[in-house]
């Protein structure tokens, strides 16, 4: 597996700055990652307590075409589950996955740190915090991606603080302050909920991760939020490639690396709190698609970030129907099956990411 080196203390006086080869994404991984993605939303708008027709659906999709009218469709009644229940909770994985990939992929860029992660650098646990205070004092949901944000930028200016002021760069001081703030918060966040036990259901509910959604009010809530990150995180992802060979290295390159990195951040974290606003703590989504990325086809940001957007949103939308299908007629959370395929896959990484520390 491919690791980020560790940061370099910057080029000898008088050497050249170091030349970049261009990297471009192929079309085979880009249709490959289209295919997994088209197949997984397939298998999530068919598979359920209510089975739909494959033939059916797709009919029913492509009626929604203009001009376009075919016969063949689901009759009113699988319809209805189609388009209110099945439908928007694939979209809402879709944004959600793909969010979280991507952000995890900017913060692993921007930090030089392959453990970087929303859940690792205390985002998720600001974020959560945030959410949980609008959630026990009633406020409109609207409100949660704002107040989620407030939270994670919180957590995520925190965790930097406090790992500069312990370590320097290197990861593992990162990480364990990530480890510490995520801590307070959830400690924090315990306390409220202790005092304010008539939305404790409610609250732990949200906090092991589900997709559960009431139509399409909770897609338009966070749309919004992951277009305006996603535009500023793809943005920068070929700055992101210089900033991989080292911040002195990047600013003899001409990149004003203090402001890539903070725009980076807050468009991870704008996100990723948009995201756990509607859908709770799913983690280790930000580690393992742009590392399973990073072993398939190499470690250029301008191939990892929109493989990253396809897959994350093929990751959660599959991890989503095995939450559903499982245990039917139950239902495990999602944020508990990405748990146990994530924390086994950061162990691994983990030990192979040792020896840049």
């Amino acid at each position: 597996m491919k690791t980020t080196p560790p940061p370099s203390a910057g080029p000898p006086a008088g050497a050249a700055a170091p030349e970049l080869k261009p990297v471009r994404l192929t079309a085979k991984p880009l249709l490959l990652s289209l295919a997994v993605l088209v197949v997984t939303v397939l298998l999530g708008l068919t598979i359920g307590p209510a089975g739909l027709p494959l033939r059916g659906v797709l009919v029913e999709i492509a009626n929604q075409v203009p001009f376009v009218d075919l016969d063949g469709g689901l009759d009113e009644r699988d319809a209805a589950v189609l388009w209110q229940l099945r439908a928007p909770r694939v979209v809402l994985a879709m944004l959600v996955g793909g969010m979280l990939a991507i952000a995890g992929a900017g913060y692993q860029g921007v930090f030089r740190n392959p453990l970087a992660d929303p859940y690792l650098l205390g985002v998720a646990a600001g974020a959560g915090l945030g959410a949980t205070f609008a959630i026990v004092s009633g406020s409109d949901r609207g409100l949660l991606p704002v107040t989620a944000f407030v939270g994670g930028l919180m957590g995520v200016a925190a965790t930097y603080v406090l790992g500069r002021s312990a370590g320097g760069r290197s990861a593992n001081s990162l990480i364990l302050a990530g480890v510490a703030v995520a801590a307070f918060f959830t400690a924090v966040q315990t306390y409220v909920n202790q005092r304010n036990s008539d939305s404790l259901r409610e609250v732990y509910g949200w906090i092991l991760g589900r997709l559960l959604t009431a139509g399409w009010g909770e897609v338009l809530t966070v749309l919004p939020y992951v277009a305006v990150a996603t535009i500023v995180i793809f943005g920068h992802r070929r700055l992101l490639d210089v900033l991989s060979v080292g911040q002195d290295e990047a600013g003899s390159l001409g990149v004003p690396a203090a402001r890539v990195r903070l725009l980076v951040v807050l468009a991870a974290t704008l996100g990723t709190a948009a995201a756990v606003a509607v859908s709770g703590l799913i983690g280790f989504v930000g580690i393992v698609v742009p590392h399973i990325i990073r072993m398939l086809t190499g470690t250029s940001y301008r191939i990892i970030l929109p493989l990253s957007a396809l897959l994350g949103a093929a990751f959660l939308v599959g991890a989503d129907l095995a939450a559903r299908t499982l245990i039917s007629p139950g239902e495990l959370p999602v944020g508990v099956l990405t748990a146990f395929i994530g924390a086994p896959f950061f162990t691994l990484v983990l030990r192979s990411s040792r020896r840049s520390w």
